[in-house]
């Protein structure tokens, strides 16, 4: 039986005084995003003395340290070596929960991603809903959850001049991901519907409606 191929070496790299940068990749893909989850679960499994706080994003992960407890040197050895050794592993991402969000199509901009795409509203609305799309990575705001990926028909670039205010529960596309705001906050993509649901709430345990992993749908409910 032949092993998976072996990914590019990890790269690993200061960010500021008391962190690191773990570079697993260079793009947003599936395979990087599991391998990212992996090595943030290997990490937080090592409980390497000084290690306060384990950051995924994409294709890197920051890890946060106490520098009166560790050293830069004697934390990158030890990441390295827990990285390194996933070089060969299957990149699979945790299964999470799959979830509807129950989404009016009444977007501010659907019109004008069905211009410049050359669809119809219907056929965009149709392209967004059909789709089955993983939660890559939290971030920007909490509760927010970039999502992919979009239909090819529908990757546009972001806004070329952001909202000063888009509201909670817009659902939105940019690129190759779609997301839901879960607060009212300055915005550039593409607005294509709403939702009712609450993506971030402090009072509830997890407080973020989404997490890494899960598999969403948006499904279309009258506007």
């Amino acid at each position: 039986m032949h092993a998976p191929p072996a990914i590019a070496s990890p790269t690993i790299d200061p960010l500021g005084e008391s962190a690191l940068l773990v570079t697993l990749g260079d793009r947003v893909d599936r395979g990087i995003v599991a391998r990212v989850h992996g090595a943030v679960m290997a990490l937080r499994a090592a409980r390497l003395p000084g290690v306060e706080e384990i950051v995924p994003a994409y294709a890197s992960l920051a890890v946060y340290f106490d520098r009166s407890r560790t050293t830069r040197a004697a934390l990158e050895n030890a990441v390295a070596e827990i990285v390194g050794e996933m070089a060969y592993a299957s990149p699979l991402l945790a299964p999470g929960r799959s979830l509807e969000i129950p989404t009016r199509y009444d977007g501010a901009d659907l019109d004008d991603i069905a211009r410049v795409t050359g669809l119809d509203v219907a056929e965009v609305i149709a392209r967004h809903s059909e789709r089955t799309y993983v939660v890559y990575a939290l971030g920007f705001a909490p509760g927010f959850a970039y999502l992919g990926d979009l239909d090819p028909a529908l990757v546009v670039p972001r806004r070329a001049t952001p909202r000063t205010r888009v509201p909670a529960g817009s659902v939105a596309i940019a690129g190759a991901q779609t997301a839901v705001y879960p607060f009212a906050t300055p915005g550039g993509w593409h607005l294509v519907g709403t939702t009712m649901l609450v993506m971030f709430d402090a009072r509830r345990s997890p407080a973020a409606l989404l997490a890494v992993g899960d598999e969403v749908r948006f499904v279309p409910v009258p506007s």
